[in-house]
This record gives C-alpha cells, sequence and structure tokens, in this order.
C-alpha cells in the first residue's frame, strides 16, 4: 500500500533535512514536503502553524481537492494549533509527530531561565498527534519524565493522565544515515587523525574536547584534528582559542558545505570524539562509525543506546567515563 504524506518541517536544514530527505528517498510512499528556512526556531516554532495551514491550503488546490492520506510533522510544528487553522479536508488527518529534540529538556544558554511555553507547545502537540515518535529510547524516557514533572507543577494538577497518553501513543524510531564514503584501500601513513563534529555550542562540550587535546599535545604525541561543524555568531570562545594553539596539526576546520566532503573528512579519520553534554541519538556518532572511525563517546545519554550491538571488547574502546582526564 502507498500512502500520500503531507510532511511539514519548521526547521528544514541540517539533520532536520537530512532524515526526511532520506526517509521519503527511501520510502515507497508518496511525499510532499511543506519546509521553512532553518533558522530563527523560537519564531518558526510560535508561526509555523500559520504558515502551514496557509501552504497546505495552496497545495491542496493544486492537488485538486484531493487529500493526503496523512500527515507527518516535527515537534517544531505547534500541531495542535496548526490543526485547528488547516483546510478542514486534512485538518482531521492521522498525525504522527516526532521528536529530534524537545524543549522540556534541551539545555538553556548561559543559566538563561526555560520558557514553558515551548515546553506546553510540545505537550498539546503530542495530545493531537495519533501518533509520537521519538529518535531513541533515552530521549523518549527523558521527555516523559520532564513533561511529568512540568504538569504536576500546573495549579490544578488536571493533566498528568495526559503525559501517560502520550506515552501510550509512543514509539522509537531511530533516524538512518546515509551510506558512507568507503576508506582507503590502505591508511596513508602519518599521526593518529582525530575528528569532532557537532554544532559549535556549550552543550556539545567543545571546552573538555580541546581540554583532553591540549593535554596529550603537551605529553608530546602528534596529532592531526578536524574540527567540523555548524558554528553561529556567539560561538564559544575557546574555538579561536584552540585554532591558534593547534596550528599546523589541523586538517580541517568550521562547516562543511558539500556532503562528500564530509564523509571524505570521516573517512580519512582513525578517531571520532564526542563530548557531548546532551545529545538525544547522535546521527554524528552513528556516521563517524559507518566510515569506518573508533567512536570514543561518554558513557551517558543516548550513545549506550546507539553502540548497544557493540561487542564488549568494543565497548570497551568505545566508551570513556565522560571525564576530561578519562
Amino acid at each position: 500500500m502507498t500512502l500520500d504524506v503531507l510532511a511539514l518541517e519548521p526547521y528544514f536544514g541540517g539533520s532536520h533535512r537530512a532524515v526526511l530527505d532520506g526517509w521519503s528517498a527511501a520510502s515507497r510512499h508518496c511525499f510532499t514536503v511543506l519546509g521553512l528556512p532553518p533558522h530563527h526556531w523560537k519564531w518558526r516554532m510560535r508561526h509555523a502553524a500559520i504558515d502551514f495551514a496557509r501552504q497546505a491550503n495552496d497545495a491542496l488546490a493544486a492537488r485538486e481537492g484531493r487529500p493526503w492520506d496523512v500527515v507527518w510533522a516535527s515537534s517544531m510544528l505547534d500541531l495542535a494549533t496548526w490543526r485547528g487553522l488547516a483546510p478542514t479536508p486534512i485538518a482531521g488527518l492521522p498525525a504522527c509527530l516526532y521528536f529530534h529534540e524537545n524543549q522540556l529538556t534541551y539545555p538553556t544558554r548561559d543559566d538563561e531561565p526555560r520558557d514553558l511555553h515551548f515546553a506546553m507547545t510540545h505537550l498539546t502537540s503530542g495530545l493531537a498527534a495519533q501518533r509520537v515518535a521519538f529518535n531513541s529510547q533515552f530521549h523518549r524516557e527523558e521527555f516523559l519524565k520532564a513533561a511529568a514533572q512540568l504538569v504536576r507543577r500546573l495549579p490544578e494538577r488536571r493533566l498528568v493522565s495526559a503525559v501517560d497518553d502520550i506515552a501510550q501513543r509512543s514509539e522509537v524510531a531511530s533516524p538512518g544515515i546515509e551510506p558512507a564514503t568507503p576508506r582507503p584501500a590502505a591508511r596513508p601513513p602519518g599521526p593518529l587523525r582525530v575528528v569532532w563534529a557537532a554544532r559549535w555550542e556549550h552543550d556539545k562540550g567543545p571546552d573538555d574536547f580541546f581540554a583532553a587535546l591540549f593535554a596529550v599535545i603537551e605529553r608530546g604525541v602528534e596529532v592531526r584534528v578536524s574540527v567540523l561543524g555548524e558554528s553561529f555568531r556567539t560561538a564559544p570562545a575557546i574555538f579561536e582559542r584552540a585554532r591558534l594553539v593547534l596550528g599546523h596539526r589541523v586538517d580541517r576546520w568550521g562547516g562543511v558545505a558539500d556532503r562528500s566532503d564530509y564523509w571524505r573528512a570521516l573517512a580519512s579519520a582513525d578517531v571520532f570524539v564526542s563530548t557531548a553534554h546532551h545529545e538525544f541519538f547522535g546521527i554524528a556518532a552513528a556516521e563517524a562509525a559507518a566510515a569506518g572511525c573508533l567512536p570514543l563517546v561518554p558513557d551517558r545519554l543516548a550513545y549506550p543506546e546507539l553502540l548497544a550491538d557493540a561487542s564488549p571488547e568494543a565497548r570497551t574502546e568505545a566508551f570513556y567515563d565522560g571525564s576530561v582526564d578519562d
């Protein structure tokens, strides 16, 4: 059976786009994708429902009024509001809400207070969906625990059962990754090649990574380093300092626009390091492992689940205790 899927992605870029593009390309179903540029995420969560209601109406007219079979939306969408604004033929379609991340447990910046408006949006969106999917069991459990704590803070505390409702309709649907670029038949000579690939933000632990790297260099160990990932206007200061300290040891530095270049960077590295303090799935670690790198990751967050099928020997090599020293 082939379904017509209306996919709604308010943040159509980065891993959100990669997952949706990969899924739709590999699926037997037919996708109509409505997406918005990947920036100003707070505004996307607030206004995407209005934009997508209008876009869906135009797309429905282009289909001569023929509705889709199901709706898929990422959790960046206020699904309940969209259902209220969408054209009648599609407002009541079965919907699946997919959580790449959530604003109940996503780390806030510089101790700023958490905006519970977004947390409540996730809660009402989950209630508005027939199915709710999370990218890992770790994420599912963390979300449900935080949602239960949130509803207990409400004055009348009458919504405790709402979290149970979402739990009963939820499942884990891990994202896929594209096929990796083959590694060279023979490793080129040279020192250990280390790659770190993540958003250049504090929750990915760059200070820990560079502290460990500097300690290795101080011991006289020669390494080559690639530091990849998307940077923003307020990247942590450690990156500027690290670039100066590392000097000639750097192979690649910064974002990689071309996916083939990104895969080549992974295929040329020996070890992928994560120092994340926050990770709901770990796509970069999965891609690095697929590319033949040894993943060196903290024994926390979603990583034990990601590498659950590894042998005991491989787990001993792959996991460290989360500290800089280890």
